[in-house]
């Protein structure tokens, strides 16, 4: 009785108030979504105009630019690109596989360690927090690196080394331990008290309460493996094991000396390569798989974008 007497004796505002409180946030909603539909078509526009010029026949390309729409429809840049599908096969093959292990190894190695640094009660917390910081700030160098790579681990010319320089991300972990920094103490305690172990609290309590920050970092991970092709280019000489994006590095490359060589002979009056929608056609190949995989875990990615706004 006594909460609704004092409901009713407390002021509530007056109608013209609540109008324009209603008239503000529907102006703000209208500012808000139009803002977010302007910056969707200003996202969506450039990879239309990718789709169109990789159906576009180059010479149209070098005489009216790119465009959104195909002036003179022509399949000739993804038939170049599929001329040998084995070897374009045996590519995705190994970016899979690669990107499939190196994202689960790391993004584990990425927790455990991240959850070891944001644990209060580890007594050499700040000292390893100090020495994964202080090598975002130096390093030894191409060379060392190089050589140890190559002479003392030889690692050239197997999938390891393509999964090994990229295994764990500094940046990647203070985010992490930012994240795990903010779940409650008394979980983990009341788990203690229940006998578990710490690998035990890791796996069952803080694994499934970090599934937003796993899918964020999760997402990073997989496109930081996606997209190498420096590393092959580095320690891969055995085609077999060429991922990916470097096969495509190599065919562009290849695509321009050809253009080039025939130039300077004098024997490209009438042949035209398809470089340029080569280019397209290339970018399509390379994203459509991460295009396709980003709608399964958007829901987790949406939740972990303010991930490192939490107490750290």
């Amino acid at each position: 009785m006594s909460s609704t007497l004092l409901n009713n004796i407390k002021p509530k505002p007056a109608a013209g108030v609540r109008r324009g409180m209603r008239t503000d946030r529907l102006l703000l909603s209208i500012i808000g979504y139009s803002a977010l539909a302007v910056l969707a078509v200003l996202c969506i526009l450039p990879f239309i105009m990718v789709i169109a010029s990789s159906l576009t026949e180059e010479s149209k390309i070098i005489e009216n630019g790119y465009s959104f729409f195909p002036s003179d429809f022509s399949t000739e840049a993804y038939g170049i690109l599929f001329r040998y599908p084995a070897e374009m096969l045996k590519a995705y093959g190994v970016t899979l596989v690669v990107t499939a292990v190196g994202t689960l190894l790391g993004l584990f190695l990425t927790a455990m360690t991240s959850y070891v640094l944001s644990r209060k009660d580890f007594k050499w917390r700040s000292q390893f927090s100090f020495f994964f910081f202080f090598t975002t700030l130096f390093s030894g160098g191409l060379v060392p690196w190089y050589l140890m790579i190559v002479n003392y681990l030889q690692l050239k010319d197997t999938l390891i080394v393509l999964i090994l320089p990229m295994l764990l991300n500094v940046f990647y972990i203070i985010v992490m331990k930012s994240f795990m920094s903010s779940i409650p103490e008394a979980i983990t305690e009341s788990a203690k008290i229940d006998g578990a172990g710490d690998f035990l609290i890791f796996m069952r309590l803080i694994v499934p309460l970090s599934k937003p920050a796993l899918a964020t970092i999760g997402l990073f991970i997989a496109l930081g493996y996606w997209n190498d092709w420096y590393n092959a280019l580095l320690f891969i000489s055995n085609s077999d094991l060429m991922p990916l994006q470097y096969y495509l590095y190599r065919m562009l490359g290849n695509m321009d000396g050809m253009r080039r060589a025939m130039l300077e002979s004098g024997a490209a009056i009438n042949i035209n390569l398809p470089t340029e929608s080569l280019k397209m056609a290339m970018t399509i190949v390379a994203t459509g798989p991460i295009i396709l995989a980003y709608p399964f875990i958007q829901r987790y990615f949406v939740q972990g974008l303010t991930v490192g706004s939490v107490k750290g």
